[in-house]
């Protein structure tokens, strides 16, 4: 899985590789059209995959375990759509993460996963190992 350089950028729709950083903001390429923006730290807040975390009744689980498990149970079980409604979003994610935490894990953040897991899935950023997992 290569997580390490990709980012959700506050404001835009879908998920970014990170291709260099300034002092006042980043620029990011769009891997579906390979165009690369500046975006500013005054205007957009950025939040790296490789940082997020889901709450568990213990600890956090980091999001690239997340993906991992819904690789392996891809076959038996598919991720649901996320036009799905609250309470079929919820059971889809207690069967890939039972033990999150119910009181601060909301469907919008079960959409949230699912949506960037069929993104990076599509563009193969699960599927290939990652080249040096010490750097």
């Amino acid at each position: 899985m290569k997580l390490k350089n990709v980012v959700a950028v506050s404001g835009h729709p879908g998920l970014m590789t990170l291709v260099s950083s300034r002092n006042n903001g980043l620029i990011l390429k769009d891997p579906v059209t390979g165009k690369s923006s500046f975006f500013s730290v005054r205007t957009h807040q950025f939040t790296p995959l490789e940082t997020v975390g889901i709450y568990t009744m213990k600890d956090t689980v980091d999001l690239k375990d997340i993906f991992q498990t819904m690789l392996d149970k891809m076959s038996d079980l598919p991720p649901v759509s996320v036009k799905s409604s609250g309470p079929e979003l919820m059971a889809y994610f207690a069967n890939i993460l039972p033990d999150y935490d119910k009181d601060r894990v909301y469907p919008g953040d079960v959409k949230k996963v699912i949506k960037w897991f069929n993104n990076l899935n599509d563009m193969g950023f699960l599927t290939a190992k990652e080249e040096d997992e010490e750097e």
